[in-house]
Formats: C-alpha cells, structure tokens, sequence
C-alpha cells in the first residue's frame, strides 16, 4: 500500500463529497511580514496597528488575499495537486478579517463536475469554506479547477456546471463589525480620493510594474502551503505545453493588487471577489503591470463613514496599461483576451467616505 498520497484526479471526485482539509495554520507577524515583503502590499489597514485600532479592529488584521491564500492553500492537496490549471473564483466573500494568532483550517464540497471533450482531464467546482479556531467562518468561495485524470478508460461522470452568481450583492455584502472609518486622515496613505471621487466607468492606468522572478513566486507559493506540482516541479513542467512552472495565480492576483495601490490608496478591505479568471499564464521573468476599471458604487445602509466601490482589475504581463485599450480583443471572429492579459478580476472593496452628519 503506498501510503504517500498523490492527490485526487478527476474521477477521485463525486458530486456532493465533502473534503475535510488537513493540516491547520496559526498565522502571524511573520506571515504579514514576509507578505509585503513578497508583493509590497501597502494598504493601512494591514500595515500599522495604531491605524487599526483607531478604526476599531483589536489588531492590524491580515491582508485580505493573504488570508485568503492561507486558507486556499489547506484546499491545495485534496483538490488541486493534479490540476491542469486552476480556472477561476466567484462568490468569495470575506466574512471576519483575520488576525495574527488566529488558526484558520477548511473544507470544501464538491459542486459540479464535467469532464474535458479530450478525456484527459476534467473541471471540478468546489465550495469552500475557511473557519477559525472558534469555528467561526472567516470567508467562503467557489472555485473551479481542471484536473488531470488518471485513467482515460473510466467513464465521464454525469456532467453538472453550476452557475454561480454574477456578484456578491449589496445585501450579502460582509462589512466588518468593528470597522468604523469616522475621521480618517488621507494623509495616513498620500492618497486624497475617497468613496465620493470614484466615477463609474473611470479607468486607473497604475503606473508601476513588478517583474516576477522565480525566488519570489516559489517563495510566496510556500508561504500559503500551496503545493501543486505545476507551481514546483520543474522537471515535470519542462514535458507540459508550457515548458515550465507556472507562477500561482494567486501571487499574480497579490502583486497586481499590490500595484494598485497608487490611484486606490484608501481602500480599507476586500469585502468580495465576484469572479475572476487567469487569462494567460504567468511565468517567472514576467513583467506585471495592472489598470482599474470601476464598475459600480455603492452607499451601504446606515453608514455615512464607508461606501462600496465594486472594482475590475486587469493584470498584464509585459505591456503597459497605456499600450492596451481593451483586454478582450476579436481574432478571426471570435472575441477572447489579448494574449498579454493574465488576470481579470471583479471585486469589492471599502473606502472611507466624506462623513456627513
């Protein structure tokens, strides 16, 4: 019996299993720190604590996606060793920010299932959810990924795709409880904007870049206890359609966020991820550059210190944002992302208002 385990393929999955995910994480100081460091994330909530209490929170909570790729991270064994590619989120939603000290663990039901026309591999969809160690639920998403099979022979599973919804609405929208925005100072961050100053359709061409090199994004994969071979295993790789690892998606969607910063410098919290999907994939050596595009605003009931911007983040590689217009382009009649785009990513976030009386 070999009792190193390989993972599950796609006919390992049934609709309905539940995936109880193993190995618990205490999250730190550490993990913050190595963090920004990996990304340069510099939002004020995550990166001073007096800015955090003053806001309410009993500590300078963890960066949202940092939270979040932790508890994806748990999924990684029992979903995604044996993936192809890992396609897509929606319906994520931050429920509870995170602190230093908290332990968060998951599991995840299986959603739908639909095995590839080539019979090589098929695209599983999962509900996950992430818990503290009070069994709180800190945040869920759906996810959808594709898997290699192991055996061309079994038979296609009974295909099941579900539609997951186009958005985190208003009303299930989650606003930290603690999180209280009267009297913020705009010189905490050098960025004057505030919820009022966001237009809907106006597009942020974020002027930096970041080039990704293979420490970083190994480094960062670690760090979330990621451990799919396509990220890792170089001599696996060099035989796939791509000839390397492949940087996680992930780290793609830190960096890009992070790169936003100049132009969306008072974003307090990711309160959602709608949708997203890895348009092109990213290796090392890469150049990342981003641009945001606001798709919705929105007053939330009973609070004059905070609003909701509902946001579009386009990653590229090797291209400015001023040398692309539009990220879906026609080739010979058929419309799909320029081959420069990596990540198209729909998310809501907070931001403090003008308070009025």
């Amino acid at each position: 019996m070999n009792k190193a385990g390989n993972g599950n393929f796609f006919e390992d999955f049934s609709l309905g299993q539940t995936l109880v995910h193993g190995t618990p994480r205490t999250v730190s100081e550490a993990d913050q720190s190595l963090y920004i460091a990996l990304t340069g994330a510099r939002h004020i909530l995550h990166s001073a604590r007096p800015v955090a209490h003053a806001m309410g929170y009993p500590d300078r909570p963890l960066d949202d996606l940092l939270a979040f790729h932790l508890a994806f991270g748990k999924t990684v064994n029992d979903i995604s060793l044996n993936a192809v590619a890992n396609l897509g989120y929606a319906d994520v939603r931050f429920l509870r920010p995170v602190f230093p000290g908290d332990t968060l663990k998951a599991e995840s039901t299986v959603i739908g299932l639909r095995q590839n026309s080539n019979g090589e591999s098929g695209i599983v969809w999962v509900r996950s959810t992430a818990v503290n160690q009070n069994d709180e639920e800190v945040m869920t998403w759906i996810r959808w990924v594709m898997v290699h099979k192991r055996d061309r022979a079994r038979p296609a599973p009974q295909p099941i795709v579900p539609e997951p919804p186009a958005y985190v609405t208003l009303e299930r929208l989650p606003i930290p409880a603690c999180l209280d925005a009267h009297g913020f100072e705009t010189q905490l961050t050098g960025g004057p904007w505030l919820w009022e100053d966001y237009a809907l359709g106006e597009r942020i061409d974020h002027p930096a870049g970041m080039t990704l090199d293979e420490t970083d994004h190994t480094l960062a994969t670690r760090l979330y206890q990621n451990n799919a071979r396509l990220h890792f295993d170089a001599a696996l790789m060099a035989g796939s359609q791509f000839g390397r690892r492949l940087v996680y998606g992930g780290h793609v969607i830190s960096v890009c966020r992070a790169l936003s910063f100049e132009g969306l410098e008072n974003v307090l919290a990711i309160a959602a991820i709608n949708g997203g999907a890895h348009a092109n994939p990213t290796l090392a050596g890469d150049t990342l550059y981003a641009f945001t595009q606001v798709k919705a605003s929105w007053e939330l009931p009973g609070r004059n210190d905070i609003g909701a911007l509902r946001l579009r983040l386009v990653g590229l590689r090797n291209l400015t944002p001023g040398e692309l217009a539009e990220p879906i382009v026609e080739t010979e009649g058929k419309r799909k992302y320029h081959p420069n785009v990596v990540l198209d990513l729909d998310y809501t976030v907070l931001m403090p208002r003008r308070c009025t009386p």
